[in-house]
């Protein structure tokens, strides 16, 4: 199982008070990734989003990415996601940037795409749709001319429902060998499905705790079997995300936690993410979670819902996901943690962790990639 960091941009209240809370949460993340690509992990993810208050100010993720591709030496960089839907930004933009991120850094670049978070961010850009389904058959006719675009000499153009475009050379082309591992920001059962279907990963950030994986390694362990990949390689792949929070001692990390404001992110997550199925206890909008004490911290632990403790403990947390099927496990850091504890966590599961656990040198997309490109 490989390792990941999420990043998004989160400011949460302190965005309604503080003027300098955003430029500091987006700072601050450049300096997580940086440090993981120090420790040992494979790949950082960045979000794409827009208009949600709080919960995510990282909308121009690729400009974000760039900054990454040259502060960093070997991670993995991944667009968690880019919006290809023609009307949030034209496909063959979206192409021309993968591509020059697969430059800037010289091979390391992951194209997660999706359809955005749920129908505020949605339907700012399609007013007056009110079937959340008309972005899939948007995404659906696009994402097949990615590799298109990428491998023809001349891109024999496309005439769709939604976008259209002549022949033409788009440029520049990737990287050496192929092109960069596709994936799919998943969020039901169908979805792992479908792009297993046309040999894309997942982006798995709907799975919530470890028993979530059955369901989701049967929709799609089974179906990329027979996948007929869009791309010039099947880029069989799970990735999953869970809170993690690392410190010395146990205690010290669930301290962490409990002033950590997982409360109000989980609130803000069902907020924005209105697609989500709701799990049972989660408020509606305005109402949020009751602040988490030690004893629900301990309880989330308990049922495998956060990766907390100390680092021979979330060594044992993190190989349950692994015993799951996981092929990556992607940390998403609390932006109520400080910049300290938050960097110190990255350093102990990069020394204590992720050298137990993924023992192989080679990135799964790039072994993928090279073999198509032989």
């Amino acid at each position: 199982m490989e390792f990941g960091l999420f990043v998004q941009g989160y400011v949460g209240k302190q965005a309604l008070t503080d003027p300098t809370a955003e430029h500091r949460a987006l700072m601050n993340e450049t300096e997580y990734v940086i440090q993981a690509d120090k420790s040992g992990f494979k790949y950082a993810w960045a979000s794409e989003h827009h208009f949600l208050e709080e919960y995510s100010h990282l909308s121009a993720n690729d400009v974000f990415l760039g900054y990454l591709a040259h502060a960093t030496e070997r991670i993995h960089l991944g667009s968690g996601i880019f919006n290809p839907l023609a009307q949030v930004n034209h496909p063959v933009k979206v192409a021309e940037k993968v591509a020059m991120m697969d430059h800037l850094s010289e091979g390391r670049f992951e194209f997660g795409s999706g359809r955005g978070a749920g129908s505020h961010e949605i339907l700012g850009f399609f007013p007056g749709v009110t079937d959340m389904n008309y972005t899939k058959e948007i995404w659906e006719e696009t994402i097949a001319e990615f590799p298109k675009m990428w491998l023809q000499d001349e891109y024999v153009g496309f005439q769709g429902k939604h976008w259209s475009l002549p022949p033409r050379k788009i440029f520049p082309k990737p990287h050496g060998k192929s092109h960069p591992g596709m994936w799919y920001a998943a969020g039901s059962p169908a979805s792992y499905a479908m792009a297993a279907k046309k040999g894309l990963g997942v982006l798995g950030f709907s799975v919530q705790k470890v028993s979530d994986m059955e369901w989701v390694l049967e929709q799609y362990k089974t179906a990329i079997q027979d996948a007929e990949p869009i791309g010039d390689f099947v880029n069989d792949n799970v990735m999953v995300t869970s809170t993690a929070i690392c410190a010395e001692t146990h205690d010290k990390a669930v301290d962490i936690a409990v002033n950590g404001g997982l409360n109000y992110l989980q609130s803000l997550v069902f907020r924005y993410h209105d697609t989500f199925p709701r799990p049972e206890g989660i408020p509606e909008w305005p109402e949020v979670l009751p602040e988490y004490n030690r004893e629900i911290i301990e309880l989330l632990i308990a049922e495998e819902l956060m990766i907390c403790g100390d680092p021979d403990e979330v060594l044992q947390q993190c190989k349950r996901w692994e015993q799951a099927g996981a092929d990556q496990l992607s940390f998403g850091l609390p932006i109520g943690v400080s910049h300290e504890d938050t960097l110190n966590s990255i350093k102990l599961i990069g020394e204590h962790v992720i050298p137990k656990i993924d023992t192989d040198p080679v990135h799964r997309t790039t072994r993928f990639r090279n073999q198509a490109g032989a």
